[in-house]
């Protein structure tokens, strides 16, 4: 049967693309390829998610966009000191859970940046 296999990439819109470029380029790590943009091989860690969520969610908060963006990191503790010393302050604190850790930042495009360090184990479900 014909289905999909996973989260093919993540696209949006943005007024300066450029800016938000650099800005992943240079909090996150980003290597920004000559096309615009950047591709991973599938990581060995974690699993891709498609979730819906009410649309009287504030898990997005503070954003004003109706989606978030999730990324799988290998180290959320050394993400975040990275993001704060660019001047990208976390929203909230980080949690914990049998998912993993998480924590959160806003983009210059005003996106929320979920970043996802996955346990050592996958939780069942």
């Amino acid at each position: 049967m014909a289905k999909v296999l996973g989260i093919g990439g993540v696209f949006f819109k943005a007024a300066d693309p450029q800016a938000v470029r650099d800005w992943y380029a240079r909090v996150l790590g980003f290597e920004i390829n000559d096309w615009g943009g950047v591709v991973w091989p599938q990581p060995s860690t974690g699993y891709g998610i498609w979730s819906v969520h009410e649309a009287s969610t504030d898990y997005y908060d503070p954003s004003s966009a109706p989606f978030m963006i999730n990324f799988v990191v290998d180290d959320l503790d050394g993400v975040l000191a990275r993001a704060k010393a660019e001047g990208a302050e976390p929203v909230g604190a980080p949690t914990n859970d049998d998912y993993g850790r998480f924590g959160w930042l806003m983009d210059p495009a005003g996106v929320k940046i979920e970043l996802w360090q996955p346990p050592e184990a996958a939780p069942e479900g």
